[in-house]
C-alpha cells in the first residue's frame, strides 16, 4: 500500500466519503526532503564540496563556471509517491544566485545535470581561478564546505489547502474548497499518518513551491506573462481571473525539482520541471528562479 492509498484507506475508515477523500488526495503531494546526515544515518547525496563528473566533462558554465549546490544520488532516495524522479543515478545542481535574481524563469545561470548510473566519474577539479571568485555583493567562497545529506519523504499541500484560504485563488480552486466538507478532518489526518519530526532540511524535492520574500513566486509570474502575452487586449479584472487558473495549471504540470537555500542569507533557489520532461529525463529544460528573501 503506497501512501496515497494509506491516505485514501484512513480517510474512509473515517466515514469520510469516498469522492472527496479522492479530491483531496489529488492535491496531496510526497516531496523527499534531506538534511545533515547524522551517525547512522544512510547518506543519499552531498550538500558543497566538489562534485563528481563524467570524466573528461568541463565544470558546468563554460567561460562562467557555475557554483556548486549540491548532489543526490537517486538510488539511495526514498520514494516519493508520484514525485517521477529517475530510478538510479545521480542528479547535480549548480546556481549562481545573483546572476539568476531574474522576474522570469531562465536557464543560463543555473544547472541540473544528470549522469545515468553506470557513468564513468571523478570528483571534478575546481575551475582555474575559482579562489579568487566571490559573489558581488557578498563575500561568499565559489566553493563550499561539504556535508553529507541523508533524505526522507514529507507530505505536502498546497498553500491554500493549509491555510484554509482560497480569496485570492482560480474559480477550479475555490470550487474544489467547497466540496470539501470535511476539509479539517483531511488535513489532520495527513499530520496524524505523517507527524513533523522537525529534521533541519537543506533540500527540498518535489511537492509544491514555497514563496520566498516579497516578489512573486515564479507560478504567478509564469502565468501573468502567459495571460498578457495571449491576451492583450482584454481588460484588467477578465486577465486577473484567467492569470489565476492559469497559475493553477502552471502549478499542477511543473515539479520543484530542487529547493534550497544558498550560501546567502537574501537569496533561496527553486528549480522547476515539467512532469513530462521529468518522465523524460529532460533535465535540460529545467527553469531556474531565484527569490529574494527580503
Amino acid at each position: 500500500m503506497d501512501r496515497h492509498e494509506q491516505f485514501l484507506s484512513a480517510a474512509t475508515d473515517r466515514g469520510i466519503p469516498a469522492d472527496e477523500a479522492g479530491k483531496f488526495a489529488d492535491q496531496l503531494r510526497f516531496a523527499i526532503w534531506a538534511g545533515p546526515a547524522g551517525a547512522g544515518d544512510d547518506v543519499a547525496g552531498q550538500f558543497g564540496g566538489l562534485p563528481r563528473l563524467p570524466v573528461g566533462e568541463e565544470w558546468p558554465g563554460e567561460e562562467y563556471p557555475l557554483p556548486f549546490i549540491g548532489s543526490v544520488d537517486l538510488a539511495a532516495l526514498p520514494q516519493a509517491e508520484g514525485l517521477g524522479l529517475p530510478a538510479d543515478g545521480s542528479l547535480l545542481f549548480f546556481l549562481h544566485h545573483e546572476e539568476d535574481m531574474e522576474e522570469h524563469p531562465t536557464t543560463e545561470y543555473s544547472r541540473a545535470l544528470y549522469v545515468p548510473a553506470g557513468t564513468e566519474t571523478e570528483v571534478a577539479s575546481p575551475p582555474s581561478g575559482h579562489d579568487t571568485r566571490t559573489f558581488f555583493m557578498e563575500p561568499i567562497p565559489f566553493l563550499l564546505p561539504e556535508h553529507r545529506l541523508t533524505a526522507w519523504v514529507r507530505p505536502v499541500l498546497p498553500d491554500w489547502l493549509e491555510e484554509r484560504d482560497v480569496k485570492s485563488e482560480a474559480d477550479t480552486v475555490k470550487q474544489l474548497f467547497d466540496e470539501l466538507k470535511h476539509i479539517d478532518e483531511l488535513c489532520g489526518l495527513v499530520g496524524e499518518l505523517w507527524p513533523d519530526d522537525d529534521r533541519f532540511c537543506t533540500l527540498r524535492l518535489g511537492g509544491y513551491g514555497r514563496a520566498i520574500g516579497g516578489q512573486d513566486d515564479p507560478w504567478t509570474q509564469m502565468a501573468f506573462d502567459n495571460v498578457r502575452s495571449r491576451h492583450p487586449e482584454m481588460s484588467m479584472d477578465e486577465r486577473y481571473r484567467l492569470m489565476r487558473e492559469e497559475e493553477y495549471r502552471l502549478v499542477r504540470e511543473l515539479v520543484p525539482l530542487a529547493q534550497f537555500p544558498t550560501a546567502s542569507e537574501f537569496y533561496y533557489g527553486c528549480f522547476l520541471i515539467s512532469t513530462d520532461d521529468l518522465a523524460a529525463k529532460r533535465f535540460g529544460q529545467m527553469r531556474s528562479f531565484t527569490m529574494f528573501t527580503e
